[in-house]
C-alpha cells in the first residue's frame, strides 16, 4: 500500500516545495474563510503555495490551480480542565497528506514507509511546514503577562528610620503637584511621580530621578496596594518585580495592607463607566446566528472590531460579503492575496464571517450553556492589510476608533474604482460660507465630507451647580489631604452640542479679495446634501494645559431621532454680494542657492515675494519640551499650517515612526520662470516655473489624479492647490471613477465636520453643475441605529465596545461576546451612527 501511495506521489513531486526564507505558511486559518485546524473539516495547506483552505474552498483551489497535494491539519479537543483562571483546553493534533482529486490520505508518521526517493524529499517538506511559524503569528502582540521574578533587593532591603508615615489617601508628589501615578520608595518613604506616557498617564519622572540620586532601588505604586499585594518596581533591575516582604516594608511607613483598597484610575474616576458601558453585573443573554458573530481581540484591536461590526450592519457593506464566493473563485488565489484587490477579499472574508452565522452557533443540547464560550472570528488578515504602511495601526497599541473609521473609508474609496462603493452611503457635501467682516461680501464653496464632529460645551451642562459644588469639595479635599469626593459627570443636552456645532467660527489669516489685504473673516458650515448614513462624533478628547491628551467626562442625551433639515444650505442669497475671484499673493520659500535676485517678480496678479516658510517657533518649543526632537516639532508645526500645538501633536503621533522624522525641514525650491507662457487658469496668470513643488504634486497624486494632469493643473494656477483642484475638475482628462478613487484621509482635524477628506478639500462651485462626488441626497431626518463607546482616559488606552440595534432590539458587541443589551448607555457614546428615515 505504501509503495502504491509512493507511486501516486511521484508525478506531483515537482509541485511539492520546501518553504524558503521569506515564504509565509498559512496554516492557522483559511484564506477565504475562518476555518482552522479546529474546525470540523480541518485546514488544508497547499504544499506548493502554502496557502490554507477550509473544506469548502480546497476543492475549488485544486480545480483552478491544478495543485493536488495538500497537508491536512486537524486539531481535536481532548478534555476540558477548569481552574481559577477559567477554562483550559488540551489538544491533540493530527496531520496527513491528501492527494486530490481522489482524496488519497497518507498519515505523516507513515511517510517513512514510502519509497526512499519519495520519503526523503516529502519528509523534509512536511517537517518544514509543520515547524514553520504561522504567517499570522508575527502579527499577534507579544503577551504582556510575563513571569515576574523576585527582586534581588527584596530580602535585604534597608529601610531608614526617619519616622515617615504615609496617609491612606491624599498623596501628592513631593517635587511637583502630580496626584496620579505616584510611587512610594521603600527605603526612605519618598512619594514621587512616575514617567510620562503617550496615553496621557504618568508624571514627570521624579521617582526615577530620586533613584539616580540615592540608589534606593525599590518602589511600590500607591494606588495598587490591596490585601492581595501591590505593584513593585526595581529601578536597578529596570523591571516589575515581586517583593515577598512587601507587607513588612509597607508597615514600616504605617501602611496596613489589610486596610487598603485598590484605586483604579479611569474606573472610579469615570463613575464606573467601564461597568456602565459594558453592562457589567447584568446577566446578559448571548445571541447567535447571522449578524451576531463577535470579533476576537488580538490585543488592543477592539477599535477595529467595533468599527467593522457597525459597518457590516449597513446594507451597502453587507453586499460586499455576498461577493465572497466570487472573490474566492479567482483564477489566481495566491495573486489575490498579494494584489491590491486583496482588500476586497479581506473585507468579503470578514463580512462573510460576521454575517453567515457559521461561526456563531448556539450550544449543543449536550453542552451546558454556562460552559459554552462564544469564540468569534479573528480579524488578523484584515488588520495586517489595512495597517500596512501606517505608523499607528500597524502597531499593537490602542488607537482612536474614529481615525480608524476614516482610514477604512479612505481604503474603500481607493479600492472601489469601477465597482460599487459602499462608502457612498456616508458621503455628503458641505457648503462653507466665508464672509469678510469689513466688506460684508461672501464666498460660497463646497467640499466632500463623511461625518460631523460635535463639540461638548461644558457651559451648557444642566447640572452646573452640582459640578461647581463637586469642584469646590475636590479642591478642599486636596488641600486637607483627604479622600476626594465621588466624581460628578457633566450632563449636556445634545441640542446644545448641535448649537455649538452650527456657530460661526473665525477664519485665521483671512485674505479678503475685496480689500486686497488680510482682514477678519467668519465661516459657517451647512449641509449642501444629506448622506444616507450620518456619522456623528462627540469631541470628547482634548488637551490639557500641559498638552497631555485627556478625555472629557461627559454624558450627552443623544436622541433616537434627529431632524437636521434646518441645517440645509441655502446658497448665495439675493441680498449677498460675492467676493471677487482674485488670487492672494503667493509667498514662496527662499531659494538657498543664490537666487536672492529673484526675490521679487512682477506678474499679472501682483508682486510675488520669496521668503522662508513661516513657523510658529513658540508652538514648536512647546512640543520640544515634551521630549520630541526640535526639527520634528518644527516640521509638525509647518505641515499643519501653524494651527497650534494640538494639531502639530497629532501630526507627530502619526509620523513619529518615519525614518526622516527628526530630519530638518526641507522644501523644494520654487524658481519662477521669467519667460511668458499662456495659461488656462481663470485669472490668466503666468505659471511660475516648469516644475511645481513636489509636495503639491504629491498631494494631488495621492488623491488619485494622474501626475501629468496634476503638474499641468498646478502650472496653470500658480501652484495654488485649491485652484488646481478646480482646474482639474473643469479640465477632465481621465474617467470620473479614476479621479475619485482616493478622496479620504485619516488625519483628524479641528473642523466641525470630520474632514475625512482633509487632503482632498476641493471646492465645488455651487453655481456650476458637477459630476464628481457621488452623493445620495435626501431628507435630513435620521434614526439612531448604532454607537461606539470608549472606556478609559485617552484614545491611546482603554477599551471599545459597540451597541447595534437589530430586529428592534439593542445588541452589545464586546469583542467575541455578543449579547442582548439590557441598558444601552446611549449617553456615554463616542461615535454615533444614524440612518435616514424614508420620506413621509
Amino acid at each position: 500500500m505504501a509503495a502504491d501511495l509512493g507511486e501516486l506521489l511521484v508525478p506531483y513531486m515537482p509541485t511539492i516545495r520546501v518553504p524558503r526564507t521569506g515564504d509565509r505558511v498559512f496554516k492557522s486559518e483559511c484564506a477565504f474563510s475562518f476555518d482552522s485546524p479546529e474546525s470540523e473539516g480541518g485546514l488544508y495547506v497547499c504544499m506548493n503555495t502554502f496557502l490554507g483552505f477550509g473544506r469548502e474552498h480546497v476543492e475549488r483551489h485544486y480545480r483552478k490551480t491544478g495543485q493536488s497535494v495538500y497537508m491536512h491539519l486537524k486539531r481535536h479537543v481532548k478534555e476540558l480542565n477548569r481552574d481559577f483562571n477559567g477554562e483550559d483546553y488540551e489538544y491533540e493534533d493530527e496531520a496527513k497528506l491528501v492527494i486530490f482529486p481522489d482524496h488519497f490520505e497518507i498519515p505523516l508518521p507513515n511517510i517513512e514507509e514510502l519509497p526512499a526517493l519519495v520519503s526523503e524529499s516529502v519528509t523534509i517538506a512536511c517537517d518544514a511546514v509543520l515547524n514553520a511559524s504561522s504567517a499570522y503569528k508575527k502579527q499577534e502582540p507579544e503577551s504582556w503577562e510575563e513571569e515576574i521574578q523576585v527582586s534581588k533587593h527584596a530580602r535585604s532591603l534597608r529601610q531608614l528610620d526617619n519616622d515617615v508615615r504615609i496617609p491612606p489617601n491624599g498623596w501628592k508628589c513631593q517635587k511637583c503637584e502630580m496626584r496620579e501615578n505616584l510611587w512610594l520608595n521603600l527605603t526612605d518613604g519618598a512619594v514621587l511621580c512616575g514617567k510620562w506616557f503617550f496615553d496621557g498617564s504618568g508624571g514627570n519622572g521624579h521617582a526615577l530621578e530620586h533613584f539616580r540620586e540615592t540608589k534606593y532601588p525599590l518602589a511600590v505604586k500607591l494606588d495598587t496596594i490591596t490585601p492581595d499585594g501591590a505593584d513593585v518596581y526595581s529601578f536597578e533591575e529596570e523591571e516589575a518585580v515581586l517583593d515577598p516582604q512587601v507587607s513588612e516594608h509597607l508597615s514600616h511607613f504605617g501602611i496596613d495592607m489589610l486596610q487598603m483598597q485598590k484605586r483604579v484610575i479611569g474606573i472610579s474616576d469615570m463613575n464606573n463607566e467601564w461597568e456602565v458601558i459594558q453592562e457589567s453585573g447584568m446577566k446578559l443573554k448571548a445571541v447567535y446566528g447571522s449578524g451576531y458573530t463577535g470579533v476576537k481581540n488580538l490585543g488592543n484591536s477592539c477599535y477595529l472590531g467595533t468599527v467593522m461590526q457597525v459597518l457590516f450592519s449597513i446594507p451597502d457593506f453587507q453586499r460586499i460579503a455576498h461577493c465572497h464566493q466570487v472573490v474566492s473563485e479567482t483564477n489566481n488565489p495566491n495573486k489575490t492575496l498579494i494584489h491590491l484587490s486583496v482588500f476586497l477579499s479581506c473585507r468579503a472574508k470578514l463580512g462573510h464571517g460576521l454575517l453567515s452565522g457559521l461561526y456563531s452557533k448556539p450550544p449543543m443540547k449536550s453542552e451546558l450553556i454556562e460552559q459554552h464560550q462564544q469564540k468569534g472570528v479573528s480579524p488578523r488578515m484584515l488588520k495586517a492589510l489595512v495597517s500596512r504602511g501606517h505608523p499607528e495601526f500597524c502597531s499593537n497599541r490602542q488607537q482612536d476608533a474614529h481615525e480608524f473609521l476614516l482610514h477604512i473609508i479612505n481604503l474603500v474609496e481607493r479600492n472601489s474604482a469601477g465597482s460599487e462603493n459602499p462608502s457612498d452611503a456616508f458621503r455628503f457635501l458641505v457648503e462653507e460660507r466665508v464672509q469678510c467682516c469689513q466688506s460684508r461680501r461672501v464666498r460660497y464653496t463646497q467640499r466632500v465630507d463623511y461625518g460631523i464632529q460635535v463639540p461638548t460645551p461644558f457651559e451648557a451642562a444642566t447640572n452646573r451647580e452640582e459640578l461647581l459644588t463637586y469642584e469646590a469639595k475636590r479642591k478642599e479635599a486636596e488641600e486637607n489631604m483627604r479622600a476626594p469626593p465621588e466624581p460628578v459627570r457633566a450632563r449636556i443636552p445634545f441640542t446644545a452640542c448641535l448649537q455649538a456645532f452650527t456657530e460661526p467660527e473665525n477664519v485665521p489669516d483671512f485674505w479678503s479679495s475685496a480689500l486686497q489685504a488680510k482682514s477678519a473673516g467668519v465661516k459657517t458650515c451647512r449641509f449642501a446634501s444629506f448622506p444616507e448614513y450620518l456619522i456623528v462624533q462627540i469631541k470628547k478628547f482634548t488637551f490639557g494645559v500641559d498638552w497631555v491628551p485627556k478625555k472629557l467626562d461627559v454624558a450627552i442625551d443623544v436622541p433616537d431621532f434627529l431632524d437636521l433639515n434646518r441645517l440645509r444650505a441655502a446658497g448665495l442669497q439675493a441680498s449677498e454680494e460675492e467676493l471677487p475671484d482674485i488670487m492672494p499673493p503667493i509667498v514662496l520659500p527662499e531659494d538657498t542657492r543664490g537666487m536672492s535676485q529673484l526675490c521679487a517678480l512682477v506678474i499679472d496678479v501682483g508682486l510675488l515675494s520669496f521668503a522662508a516658510p513661516e513657523i510658529d517657533e513658540a508652538a514648536a518649543m512647546q512640543l520640544a519640551e515634551m521630549g520630541f526632537p526640535l526639527e520634528a516639532c518644527r516640521k509638525a508645526v509647518y505641515y499643519t499650517g501653524n494651527m497650534g500645538p494640538e494639531m502639530a501633536f497629532n501630526w507627530i503621533i502619526a509620523h513619529m515612526e518615519e525614518p526622516d522624522f527628526a530630519e530638518p525641514l526641507t522644501l523644494p525650491s520654487m524658481i519662477p520662470d521669467p519667460s511668458p507662457t499662456t495659461s488656462d487658469s481663470p485669472m490668466g496668470a503666468t505659471p511660475l516655473g516648469n516644475s511645481p513643488p513636489e509636495e503639491s504634486v504629491s498631494i494631488l497624486t495621492s488623491m488619485g489624479f494622474p501626475r501629468n494632469h496634476s503638474i499641468q493643473a498646478l502650472k496653470a494656477t500658480n501652484n495654488n492647490l485649491e485652484r488646481a483642484l478646480d482646474w482639474i475638475f473643469t479640465h477632465p482628462e481621465v474617467e470620473e471613477s479614476d479621479t475619485l478613487s482616493e478622496m479620504a484621509d485619516t488625519e483628524p482635524n479641528d473642523n466641525t465636520f470630520s474632514n475625512a477628506n482633509s487632503h482632498n478639500d476641493f471646492m465645488l462651485s455651487p453655481d456650476r453643475e458637477t459630476s464628481g462626488p457621488r452623493i445620495k441626497d435626501g431628507p435630513g431626518r435620521y434614526e439612531l441605529f448604532a454607537f461606539i463607546s470608549h472606556m478609559g482616559a485617552s484614545t491611546m488606552s482603554g477599551h471599545y465596545v459597540c451597541h447595534i440595534k437589530k430586529e428592534g432590539r439593542w445588541v452589545i458587541y464586546n469583542d467575541h461576546k455578543v449579547c442582548l443589551s439590557e441598558r444601552p448607555p446611549k449617553d456615554l457614546g463616542y461615535i454615533y451612527f444614524y440612518h435616514r428615515l424614508p420620506s413621509s
